[in-house]
């Protein structure tokens, strides 16, 4: 592959578990990997034509007459996700609008940067609660050799989220001062 995008191995590990539609990959993606990716139909769809180009994918109509195109991964396709999956991660990064806000929150003021907190520890909390119903579902599970690497996933998610809960604390405490 020419233009080695995220997208494409994302894309390639989910069609590695199971065929997969162009909608339904974006659910997955929605779903299971919203707590540390993203992708959009915008970014799915030309992937899935380009790695079907390269040979990493075959698509196939569905004959229930409903013109659903599943996709699933070819040996190629294996092979380029093992390879990458054998390198070290490029880039880990942290992006919150939070942070960012918080970051120039002079302007803005105490009050406005305590609702952004307030805001971003509700979001939190809720995905907390999700990531917690994961672990204990996968816990029932995890003799399943796939469902450990889940499980594992879902606990850094659920340790970075309690982390999280107390930065939010601390930071209320530190602007709610004076």
């Amino acid at each position: 592959m020419a233009n080695e995008k995220k997208i494409n191995y994302v894309i390639l590990g989910l069609l590695n578990h199971e065929p997969l539609t162009g909608y339904e990959i974006k659910k997955r993606i929605d779903h299971s990997l919203k707590f540390f990716w993203s992708g959009s139909f915008g970014s799915i769809y030309p992937a899935l034509e380009a790695l079907e180009a390269d040979g990493c994918v075959e698509k196939e109509e569905e004959s229930s007459g409903r013109g659903k195109i599943i996709y699933s991964i070819t040996e190629k396709g294996r092979a380029l996700l093992r390879e990458w999956l054998v390198k070290p991660a490029e880039k880990d990064e942290l992006r919150y609008e939070t942070l960012l806000k918080l970051f120039f929150g002079r302007e803005l003021g105490r009050e406005g940067i305590l609702d952004h907190i307030q805001k971003f520890e509700e979001k939190i909390r809720n995905e907390l609660l999700i990531l917690e119903g994961y672990a204990a579902n996968l816990e029932k599970v995890q003799d399943e050799e796939e469902h450990k690497y889940y499980l594992l996933t879902v606990r850094f998610g659920i340790e970075t989220y309690r982390a999280y809960l107390a930065w939010c604390e601390e930071a209320k405490a530190v602007l709610q001062k004076d």
